[in-house]
Formats: C-alpha cells, structure tokens, sequence
C-alpha cells in the first residue's frame, strides 16, 4: 500500500481547522451591545478597581457596536448584552459568543470577562478558549437575553517576539490608547453532534501522530478518519455529522494494552497570585477560574477539580460569596479538593523559618475551618526550587505527599525519578511525585499524554502518574473540550489509561504501589531561575525585616501578655502574617512580577513595617514602665552584650556585666601600592584598610593567624544578559567578564571605630560605613548604594584563606552543604546559590562566616579560580544587585542600604547567633524595669526560633524551636512563669506523640536530633 498517512494528518487538520471547528455554532440573531467604560476608561479614578457588580449593573450604559475599541491598559469596560430569539428557535440548543477581541494566546495573557446575570450573579468566566455564554433559563426569560460582562483590559506583558522591556506592567507608565475591539456578539444554535465529531477527529488525529510508523494501529486510525472524511460533507456538515461519527465508533472502542501507563487526571488551575497582572486582577482572575469550574461540575457528574492557595478562596468568598458557597457545597461533595495546605504556593528558597511554618499553620486552618477539610499533600507545582527542609515542615503540619513538576526545567542535568521518597536534612521522609506529563496546565492532548507515558522513568516498578489539567497560570482553567479527552481517552488502545481520580488516591495507590522506591535526599535545586534569589531588593529587604518584625512583635506582645496580662493583638498579627505570606507568593518574593505588583509590595511592606514597630513599642513600654533608665532589648535567641535572650537590661546592668576591648583606628603610611590605608584594630581582629577600600588584611589575634586569602571587601560587576528570562535568570557565562571596582573617591574617619569608603561606577555611587566595634569578633558593614545600572550584576567577594570543599549556608530551621568544587555536572549547575542570613565555610579547625540582613543570593568557590585570590583557599560572594529589563523595566533602580558582617573564627553555631543577631538589632527604651525572659535553654546549638500565643486565643503559649548545628542536642528549657503542663505539638498546635520531650522535672528537658524541629505548648492555669 502506498503511504499517505500524512496526506490523510493534513486533510483532517485543515477540516478542524477551517470548516468543522466553525459551523458547531451557527450565527442566528445578533446581539445589542452597550457599554460603560468604568471612569471613562481611567485606572483608579472615582470608582476605583474593581467595581461590585450592583453599582456597575446601575450605571447609565451607551450603545456600541462590533468594531469599537476599548480598553486602555488595566481599565475596567462593562457591556449589557441583549437580544431577542425568535420563537422558532426556543426549542434549539443555543449559545451566545461574545470576542472582546482575544487573540490565539492562551487565557490569563490578555484580555478576560465575567459574566454576571441581570441581578449580579455571577455566571462564568470568558476568555480566548471559553467564549461562549449559555442562552438558558438563567440568561433568557420570555424570549428575551441579556447578561453584562465585566471586560478586564488586561495587556499582553509578553509580545509576539518575546519577553521584551515594556513599560505597560504598571498603571503608572502603561499607554492610555485601546488594546481591543469587540468582534463577536451573537447568538448561536449550537450543534452538539457535529461538537461531538470535532472531539472525537481530535483525540484519534493526535494519537495517531504519536504511535510509531511501524504500528498497525496508526493506520488503522488513518483508515477509520478517512472514512469520517469521505462520510461528512463539507458543505453541509450538520446533517453529515452523525454520519461521520459512527466510522469512528470502531477504533474508540478499541481498549487499551493491560501494560498501559495509567494517567492520573485531575482538573486543576494554577494561577499566580500576581505576575504579569497585579494581586487586584488575580482577585477576579479567580472568580472567573472558579465559577467556570462550578459550571463544568453542574453539567459532568464525574469532573473533579484541585485548588491550592488558601489566600486565593479566602477572595473568593470576600469578593464573590454566590461562587464560594458553590464552592462549599461541592467541597462537600468531595468534587472541588483544597489541595497543598498552604496560604499561597510561596517561593520556599527564601522564606523564613517561621513563614514557611505559617504558610501550613494558616493555609491548613483556612481549610479546616472553612470545609472541615484536612488537606495531606504538598502542592508546589510552579515554585522555583525546594528547600531541604520542606520535609520536615510539611511532616510536621501533618502532610504525607508532595507534588511539584518545575524540576523538568533543570537546565543541565535531567533529575532522574518522578515517583521517590524525599528526605529533608533532619531524615524526614515524605513520598513525592512529579508528573510526567511534565506541566501543571495540561490539555490532555494526545501529545501531552503520549509524552507522559514515555517520559515516566518508574517504568517496571511503578506504572502511574498524575496531570493536572486546565489553563493556569493566569487561570481559566479545565473545558468542556478537556472533559471530552478524559472520556475518550479512558481505555483507548495506544493510548495510557486515563481517568479522573482525587489527588488524595492517587497519593495512596501510587505509595502502595512502589514500597521500594527510590530515596533523594537534600534540596531540590532547580538549575534555572537563580537570579531570583537576588532580583527586585526592595522586596527581599520588606520580606526579611516583615520576618523580624513579627518575630519581635509576637515574643513581646506574649511576654507582655503572660508578665501582665495585657492584651495580645492575634486579629492584627493573623492579619499581618497573611499579607507577608502573600507577598511570598513565587512570583513576587522571587522579583519576577510586573512593576505594579513590586511598587505595591514595597508600599505594603512599608505599611506593615510602621504597624509592627507600634505593636512592638507598646509591648515593651508596658514591660518596663515609666522611667527614665535606659533599657536595652534583646529579641535574639542568643545572649549578646550582656543582655540574655528574650529579654531586656538596664544600661547600667549591661556594662557591668560585658567588658570590652576598645577599638583603635588609624592612619597607616604607605601600607599598599595606592597610597596610606587604615588600620581598625581591638584585643579580636586586626583590619587593614588599603587606599582602595580593599580589605588588605583582617587578623585573627586569638587565633593567630590571617583570614583572607586575597583582597576582601572587593565589589566586582558583570554583565547580566541570560539568554530568556530576565528578571529570572543568571547564566553561567555572566563569570566570564567582570569589572574590579578598586577606585575609591575617598575613605574618611567617621568616629573613633568606623571609616566611610565613597565609589563611583557607571552611574552608580556606593557608600560603605566599614566598623569594628571595641570587643567585636566581626567586621560590620553598612553598604549604600545608589544605583542606575542595566543589566548588570553587582557582587562582593571574600577570598578567605579556608580550604573548605563545601559551603554551609543557612536554610529555614537548619543549613544545608553545598560543594565549593564543580566535580560533577550537579555541582556546576549550583554556580548560584541561596542562603538566608549566613553563609559558613571551615577547615578542621577554624571556619569563617559572612552575615546579612537581606540578601539571599550568594556563590562559594575555591579561590584557585578566582582572579582575586593571591592564594589557595575559599571565594565567598555576595549577589546585592540586579538590573534585568523584564518584566519590569526600572527592577531595582535607585538607593538601597545592607548589612553585612564578616565573622571570622566562627563555626556553625557562630554564624547562626551572628545571623540572628543582625537582623534583630537591640532596641533601646526608657522605663523603670528590665525585662526577664520567658523561657531560657542552655544549649548554644538548640534555638528558640519563635514565642507566641496559641492561634485559638486559649492564652497558651507557643515556642518553635530546632536544633541547629546539626548534632544530636540534649538542653534543658526553663520557663519563668506558671503553666499546667507542656505539650509537644504539630504546627497548628494540636498534641503529638512526643519525639523529643523527655521530662519537666527542673525545667522541660529535651533530646533533640540534628536539625529536629520541634514546636511546644504550655497550657497555663
């Protein structure tokens, strides 16, 4: 026989295409369109964004007509749509179409609608793959149709030709011209059969094109639609479409093989939270997500639907209650799943200790509280890279599985599981799957699933995976032509099995499944997107200072509480606490939104910031009284300058109590090739200042010996031009080519401990206040920089002379190793790393740390390869800017101020108080009293990590604490106040089994494992 398998592919792709897609609806009656444009197409004027549907539905609307345009970018257009139907045409299955003038793009990219009935009900969602409305009893009464639909003009951020600069992703500097015109308004019968006939064309056409050449089955496809071809006239495809269906009815029927991968389906749609829209848009972009979704379970008894984000349902229910209480009934029905137990799908690299724990502890509770649901899986499919304590976190908020796909992305080395156990750096193990279809957004498509089943490398011990299906990101969700693939595609010969199934099934029939998998253990390191760890710095700053503040805000509000029974502010606290893990959002955290969401989160932040130093302020004024004593505050989990942990001295009682070794500064003559330097020296360190502002020497005096390997204090810039991906990406070739910045303008004394070091470079200036406070182990440094750069890459080197193979670097609850080398290909592709306030590398003997205040991007290498060692050792840089183009034009531009210090001598426990105590600094108050800590522990490696009252305002008190050395840890904690008894908890505060309480004989005594994370509660009286 002759070939013409592709002549038949390429006859039934051009009749979907240009004559059976077209006729299933068939234009009857064209609709009135009239339209209010909501301040006259201005963003945020009178009646701000978004309008309740009850004061748009009364406004005075204006005819308009196919053709028109509407829509500056951002603005808000309202359209009444009506008509009359014709008597005739009542008894006929009809839909009405309504284009605002989508293009071929994926929904959530451009523009969208809601469709809402005459009395304010919500009705569905539109968008570029969704465009028709139901003419039924809801929308046509006695003959007569009308709906309004909300238009969002949401612009198209990525173009045609890419992720180009654009400064249309913010309202501020976004065209006021029109984006859309409206190009379809009418109302259609709608042919069912001939629907049919397309679904049925579509799943056969891709499963053919994916079966080998050699597979009699493709051809017998190929036979079956060219009998369908042959039996359809093109020319009258409505009465011939029956016809055409039942020579496809054989090869459906076909089952597929008993050995066939078997594919998980779950209707999901995962939307950003904010990215190329702003958090007001993704309030609606949920509404028309989930009243789609409600709709599709109205008419498919079987579909069932996945949703994350709590934050995402606590919208709907404030903004769209008619949906969420549609939402709840089919929760209910256990169709509509909570899934992932978190407040958003947060970025998990640089959250905090304590945020990732509240992201379970809030998410959770939303559930439960609102659906009685208790969700057991880790939902993450999007976020950028996993943190190796995710285990134990999600262990301890009661979580069994984990879910993400964004590891396919690895850019060098392919990860070599879907299905495995995942152990955390504390030895928790938690089953994790990662499906094969290899996207979150799947359309079930023939090629997706084909792909699936090849790509799933479990094969022979494990025959199952999962695919979310349904347009995320910027949401819309499953459709109707989705459901159709899920049917046919049910037990179809050359084709893996699917069917619909609960994530919470699939968890357990694929854990039962494969007892002997495989087991990973460290973090899940995405070799992609590591420029996020640095981009957008305002916001990473608003994130870590967010942190502390509410760390401080929490352990004297509860202190207060206990010591004095004043009021503890959970409302505000709750309320707070939700916005920071908004903002964490894996898209905003990580600097990859538009700059309207980053202008917003620096304002929010700054908002929160004033509402946290006022709770803070009034907790400590009621601790120590009126007074005119100066009283010093130390909110760190570690004593320093004499003042114990948690808790407060008179300025007179810290002197007492912490001497110290003055510091002395001075000029030295001729000390490098550019002229005199500086010497800051105490009875710990001695730091030589070159004329270039280099570190020319720090000296450990104790130790005896030198900590630098090279010059230190070095700024270097690269260029920065990944090859896609702006704002998310570093290559690895940007290490290729940097500038040394060695000039100084001028270094001048400021006070008997501290020299200012002023740079100029391109259009940038930089400012560094270089201290050695008297008794200091460390060498502080306060960094401004004013900075105008593009696309480039801002780093500060330590070439330390510590031969170290591998780095520590602070993670939530613990640290994780990662090698200085680049022996294997996973070793180089971890060029970019992140670590929260320290960074540490030794030698049997002697480490050294770098500390800070905001910054999460770091690399460690050995210093054999770079140009600013004079010697074999360990390079520590810092990443402090970035200036990508995309998606926000202006990413950090302007003056930001860090913190960093250099902590030689220093092991791992070291940098852990160093890291605290940097981003807590003292606070100073006038009263009469100091302040006793509430709970104390006597073990430098075992951290109270957080203090706080029990989320159900029972008036217990609640400590987080972790071991953090990574040892075995035996510590008594004490606890000054009155209490019934203590309990080991999970991190919504419910008792556990203990694993680590061994007794509360002379205080509570703990045995803790290494990096054991461990949360307890005090009943009190």
């Amino acid at each position: 026989m002759h070939s013409d398998q592709k002549l038949i592919e390429d006859r039934v792709s051009r009749a979907l295409r240009e004559r059976l897609r077209r006729e299933i609806h068939i234009p009857a009656v064209p609709l009135e369109i009239e339209v209010w444009h909501v301040d006259g197409g201005l963003i945020d004027g009178e009646h701000g964004e978004p309008v309740a549907p009850a004061e748009a539905l009364a406004q005075v609307y204006q005819p308009t007509a196919l053709g028109e345009s509407w829509g500056p970018a951002w603005a808000t257009s309202w359209f009444r749509l009506r008509a009359e139907i014709p008597a005739e045409l009542q008894d006929h299955p009809l839909e009405a179409i309504f284009n605002l003038g989508f293009g071929d793009i994926d929904p959530g990219f451009h523009a969208e609608g809601m469709v809402y009935l005459p009395d304010g009900t919500v009705l569905k969602g539109l968008n570029p793959k969704n465009q028709w409305i139901p003419v039924d009893a809801r929308t046509a009464s006695g003959g007569r149709f009308e709906v309004y639909v909300e238009a969002a003009a949401n612009p198209r951020i990525a173009g045609p030709d890419g992720y180009l600069p654009t400064f249309i992703g913010d309202k501020l500097t976004s065209s006021r011209e029109p984006l859309y015109r409206l190009s379809r308004a009418d109302i259609n019968r709608f042919d069912a059969e001939l629907w049919e006939l397309c679904q049925d064309l579509e799943t056969l056409n891709e499963l053919s094109r994916e079966l080998a050449e050699s597979d009699a089955r493709r051809f017998r496809i190929l036979r079956a639609i060219e009998r369908s071809l042959d039996a359809i006239d093109l020319q009258d495809v409505h009465r011939t479409a029956a016809a055409a269906r039942a020579e496809l009815r054989e090869v459906l029927a076909s089952p597929a093989s008993a050995s066939a991968h078997r594919i998980a389906a779950i209707g999901h749609a995962h939307i950003d939270s904010a990215w190329l829209w702003p958090l007001r848009e993704t309030v609606r972009k949920v509404g028309r997500t989930t009243a789609n979704v409600v709709n599709l379970m109205d008419q498919y008894p079987d579909f069932l639907f996945a949703m994350s984000q709590a934050q995402q349902l606590a919208w709907l229910k404030d903004h769209r209650p008619d949906v969420f209480d549609r939402v709840r009934e089919y929760v209910r029905q256990g169709r509509f799943i909570p899934v992932g137990g978190m407040w958003v799908e947060s970025d998990t690299n640089m959250p905090g200790s304590e945020a990732m724990a509240r992201q379970f502890l809030y998410g959770k509770r939303f559930f439960l509280e609102e659906f009685g649901v208790e969700t057991e899986e880790a939902w993450l499919p999007d976020t950028f890279g996993y943190s190796a304590s995710l285990p134990q976190i999600v262990k301890a908020a009661g979580i069994k599985w984990f879910l993400t796909q964004k590891i396919s992305w690895n850019t060098v080395n392919k990860f070599p599981h879907h299905t495995f156990d995942w152990e955390g750096i504390d030895g928790s193990r938690v089953f994790t799957h990662f499906p094969s279809v290899d996207t979150y957004s799947s359309d079930l498509s023939g090629g997706q699933l084909a792909h699936a089943a090849r790509n799933f490398q479990e094969k022979g011990a494990a025959s199952m995976s999962l695919a979310p299906f349904g347009w995320g990101d910027g949401g819309g969700g499953p459709t109707r032509e989705m459901l159709a693939r899920v049917s046919r595609n049910a037990d179809l010969e050359g084709a893996p099995k699917l069917s619909m199934q609960r994530p919470a099934d699939f968890f357990r029939a694929a854990e039962a499944e494969y007892p002997d998998r495989p087991v990973w253990a460290g973090e899940l390191y995405l070799e992609f997107h590591r420029g996020t760890f640095t981009t957008q710095a305002k916001n990473k700053q608003g994130n870590r200072r967010s942190e502390h503040l509410l760390h401080e805000a929490e352990l004297w509000s509860a202190t207060a509480a206990v010591r004095l029974g004043t009021a503890y502010p959970y409302a505000d606290l709750e309320r707070i606490w939700k916005e920071v893990l908004l903002l964490q959002f894996h898209d905003i955290l990580p600097g990859t939104s538009i700059a309207w969401v980053h202008r917003e989160a620096a304002e929010r932040y700054a908002v929160l910031a004033a509402e946290l130093a006022a709770i803070i302020a009034e907790a400590q004024q009621a601790l120590v009284g009126a007074g005119d004593t100066e009283i010093r505050f130390n909110a760190a989990p570690h004593r320093r300058s004499g003042v114990p942990a948690f808790g407060a001295l008179a300025a007179g009682e810290v002197a007492a109590v912490e001497p110290v070794g003055r510091t002395v500064l001075s000029r030295l003559a001729e000390s490098s090739e550019d002229g005199d330097g500086w010497l800051l020296e105490n009875d710990r360190l001695r730091v030589v200042v070159g004329a270039d502002g280099l570190f020319e020497s720090v000296y450990d005096v104790r130790q005896n010996r030198e900590v630098l390997a090279g010059p230190g204090n070095l700024f270097q810039l690269h260029p920065d031009f990944p090859n896609d991906w702006d704002a998310w990406d570093v290559d690895s070739f940007y290490r290729n080519t940097a500038v040394d910045l060695t000039a100084a303008d001028s270094i001048e004394q400021v006070d008997a401990e501290t020299l200012l070091i002023k740079r100029s470079f391109g259009d940038s200036t930089l400012e560094e206040l270089v201290s050695l406070r008297s008794g200091a182990g460390q060498v502080d440094l306060k960094v401004s920089v004013d900075w105008h750069e593009k696309e480039k890459f801002l780093k500060l080197s330590f070439p330390l002379d510590v031969q170290a193979e591998r780095s520590s670097a602070e993670i939530q609850f613990g640290h994780v190793h990662r090698p200085t080398h680049a022996n294997t290909s996973w070793d180089a592709a971890k060029f970019e790393i992140c670590a929260h306030r320290w960074v540490q590398v030794e030698e049997p003997g002697y480490g050294v740390a770098v500390v800070n205040s905001a910054t999460y991007g770091h690399d460690v290498s050995s210093s054999a390869r770079s140009s600013a060692a004079a010697a074999a050792g360990t390079t520590v840089r810092l990443s402090v800017l970035r200036a990508p183009r995309f998606p926000d034009p202006g990413t950090d531009q302007g003056r930001h101020v860090f913190d960093y210090a250099l902590v030689p001598g220093a092991s791992v426990v070291d940098a852990v108080a160093a890291g605290y105590a940097i981003n807590l600094p003292e606070r100073v108050l006038h009263g009469a009293q100091g302040v006793g800590p509430l709970l104390a522990v006597d073990h430098d490696a075992v951290v109270i990590a957080s203090v706080k009252l029990a989320e159900d305002r029972s008036g217990d008190l609640v400590a987080r604490i972790y071991e953090a050395g990574g040892g075995r840890a035996a510590a008594t904690l004490r606890a000054d106040f009155e209490y019934l008894e203590v309990q080991e908890t999970d991190l919504l505060e419910r008792p556990i089994q203990p694993k680590a309480l061994r007794g509360t004989a002379d205080g509570v005594r703990l045995e803790l494992r290494p990096f054991q994370l461990l949360t307890l509660r005090f009943r009190m009286s």
